[in-house]
């Protein structure tokens, strides 16, 4: 199978990765919660693993990075620690429904900048006019799940401090192929995934914490100060309780270390180049539509298309059929797929990741050219 989904969950990963997990559910017991050798290496390896996320994502301390379930638990957290029911929130057009939902939840005021797909440019000064509206805070995906916009978050953050109004960042098609440094972009929060561009199993997360208060989710033990019937006032034992995901913490750990030796810059060029040459190629055949930017530099390893004739689920089940793996749909993103006029009728979507290669491409782009050629 020629698999085409990391936008979803990176499906091949590092051997190192499931060694790792393997091994700590036969060896890993719960930081905190005993002396014995099994609860100290677990203590060591989730240590390890906080180590290694601060470093790469530019995090002053260890004890700033939460684990989390994923990155919808991560912004849940973060959305619920900065905005109270009622108050105004400004967010992108290209958010998920990992923002929106909570949002809506909340009650929140939610304003949506507005600019056209790919237009960077136009999208800063949309959020520089949004800033006028004094807003709670904002919140700010990295990349399109649906498009692979590299939104120019950087200056969005530099924006947000000049007015004073925290950011949280969506970095979960980012981290790991693009440059994500807490230390650089100063936000409140940054939410990612780790069984995306960080190669970790599924049900992993990573929060990274800057100055706000962060309110708890979830109320219970830490294995730390248990006679507070409140949860602890520190980090980052006060966003975790509970038991944690031993197995899928050393298996994170094992991806961490396998991004920052590759480095997040030479991942993403890689799926950039696959990406381009994808884009590129199906650009030239009758009947599809294409989603891509001129400037590279506005496009992660993430493309949209659509043929013409035929329903997208249609071609995501074909493709499947084919031995390629899509996804096809809204993507969980309706608000992204209305600001690009897309939202009747979804796109079929392609992703990338680092064990992708050129001629598993070119297979793509060959069955794509058959069913085009058989839907007219």
């Amino acid at each position: 199978m020629i698999y085409l989904d990391s936008a979803a969950t990176t499906l091949q990963k590092p051997p190192a990765v499931a060694r790792a997990a393997a091994w700590a559910v036969g060896h890993l017991a719960s930081p905190g919660r005993g002396g014995h050798m099994p609860a100290r290496r677990a203590a060591e390896t989730a240590f390890a693993c906080r180590q290694a996320a601060a470093e790469l994502f530019g995090v002053e301390s260890p004890e700033q990075v939460v684990f989390t379930s994923n990155a919808t638990h991560g912004l849940n957290i973060a959305i619920r620690s900065l905005v109270k029911p009622g108050e105004r929130v400004l967010i992108s057009p290209w958010e998920h429904n990992a923002v929106t939902r909570p949002l809506h939840a909340l009650g929140a005021e939610v304003l949506v900048v507005r600019s056209p797909l790919f237009d960077r440019q136009g999208l800063l000064d949309a959020f520089e006019a949004g800033l006028d509206a004094r807003p709670a805070a904002v919140v700010c995906t990295h990349v399109s799940n649906v498009f692979g916009f590299v939104l120019p978050v950087e200056e969005i953050a530099a924006l947000c401090r000049r007015r004073g109004v925290p950011l949280i960042v969506d970095a979960s098609q980012s981290a790991g192929c693009l440059p994500v440094r807490q230390d650089v972009l100063g936000a409140a929060f940054i939410a990612m995934p780790g069984h995306k561009g960080l190669y970790g199993p599924q049900g992993t997360g990573l929060l990274l914490c800057g100055g706000r208060e962060a309110v708890p989710l979830l109320q219970g033990g830490t294995g730390s100060a248990s006679v507070l019937q409140t949860m602890p006032d520190y980090l980052p034992d006060r966003l975790e309780a509970g038991t944690h995901n031993l197995p899928g913490i050393a298996g994170l750990l094992a991806g961490l270390r396998y991004v920052t030796g590759r480095t997040p810059e030479a991942i993403g060029k890689r799926e950039g180049a696959l990406i381009r040459r994808a884009a590129g190629e199906l650009a030239r055949l009758p009947h599809v539509t294409v989603f891509r930017a001129r400037d590279p530099a506005c496009q992660s390893g993430v493309l949209s298309f659509q043929v013409a004739g035929m329903d997208c689920e249609a071609v995501g089940e074909a493709l499947s059929r084919r031995g390629i793996a899509v996804r096809a749909g809204l993507h969980c993103a309706p608000l992204a797929h209305e600001s690009a006029g897309t939202l009747e009728t979804g796109t079929v979507r392609a992703s990338v990741s680092d064990f992708n290669t050129p001629a598993e491409v070119e297979r793509f782009v060959w069955e794509v050219s058959r069913l085009a050629q058989s839907s007219r």
